[in-house]
């Protein structure tokens, strides 16, 4: 089974690849990646073919895409505050660029599994959020996920195209970026705590997200790749937890064995207060799927960052101050 990853080189994307090539059922994998969010050291040591291209840039796209089974779409241009700087750019990156790909899986007669964001929910105040609430983005990032998940769907409504679409919450752990603007809130918080500097908290700590474990989401890709799995509406890819910025604060305290101070700013524009997953739809597409705890998960991710990270707080190879694909909503 041939499988392309595009976004590859990215935080979720080498943590997919180093999943994919344990599959027995998985004889190739092939990475696509511009770099431009991504970093190749992150593949460092596992067995793929990496393809240095864009997404938009079709005739690259096409031979990567030519002979797979399974295409699983995680390129991106990621970050709610990114969007606002920059909202071109976002639109080209993920609604444009799904297009394509949408495209030449159709073409080649893969499946694709399609990563959106829970971001597309927006200002909608029910929680859990389930698939079928109403969408509302509130940034253009939002807005080109949501735009991407839809062309995927429609795929699959007018040509057969076998499609799943996953609505990724707040992902985290190992080879997460860190040390840059646009960092998602968990390396940024550790990254803070071993310089020895403030939490950077926008708002006043209280709102929540649904974190997941970067392990166990790339066990769900994994799984629906090599099963082709397809679905006629999105499909939450979180397990309901809810968790606030200060009790990530707390539980690093509790993990470090000592205080950390905190920096608060205004909220940023763009931002929900509170997102929860129903993983109702989850769990009965893939009912073995089991999630890390998230104490787990902060912890192995925490002894990543130790090892990684040098005694200045600077990022190691592999972490560097460009954004690698961290999820934000």
């Amino acid at each position: 089974m041939r499988v392309v990853v595009t976004g590859g080189a990215g935080f979720i994307g080498a943590n997919l690849c180093r999943e994919l090539i344990m599959r027995p059922a998985i004889n190739e994998v092939v990475v696509l990646d511009n770099l431009s969010t991504g970093y190749k050291e992150n593949l460092s040591g596992v067995d793929v073919e990496f393809v240095n291209g864009s997404m938009l840039d079709r005739p690259t796209l096409r031979e990567v895409i030519s002979g797979a089974d399974t295409v699983i779409h995680l390129a991106a241009r990621p970050s709610v505050p990114r969007s606002i700087a920059d909202p071109i750019a976002s639109h080209d990156a993920n609604a444009t660029g799904t297009l394509y790909v949408l495209e030449e899986c159709r073409r080649a007669g893969a499946s694709i599994v399609v990563a959106s964001s829970s971001s597309v929910y927006g200002s909608v105040p029910e929680l859990p959020r389930r698939e079928d609430l109403p969408t509302r983005p509130q940034s253009p990032y939002a807005a080109s996920k949501l735009a991407g998940e839809s062309y995927a769907l429609a795929y699959g409504n007018s040509f057969g195209l076998d499609a799943l679409v996953f609505r990724f919450f707040n992902v985290y752990g190992p080879l997460q970026s860190s040390g840059h603007a646009y960092a998602a809130v968990i390396p940024a918080f550790i990254h803070a705590a071993l310089s020895g500097e403030p939490l950077h908290i926008h708002g006043d700590g209280t709102q929540t997200r649904d974190f997941t474990y970067v392990g166990s989401v790339v066990k769900v890709l994994a799984d629906a790749a090599t099963r082709r799995v397809a679905a006629t509406t999105p499909v939450n890819l979180a397990f309901g937890s809810r968790i606030s910025l200060l009790d990530i604060k707390d539980r690093l305290e509790a993990l470090l064995d000592r205080p950390l101070d905190a920096h608060f700013a205004p909220s940023r524009q763009g931002d929900v207060k509170d997102s929860q997953a129903a993983s109702r739809a989850l769990l009965e597409l893939f009912p073995d799927c089991e999630p890390v705890p998230f104490e787990d998960g902060l912890e192995l991710t925490l002894k990543w960052y130790q090892e990684h990270l040098n005694l200045d707080g600077e990022a190691a190879q592999g972490t560097n101050d460009r954004h690698t694909g961290g999820v934000h909503v």
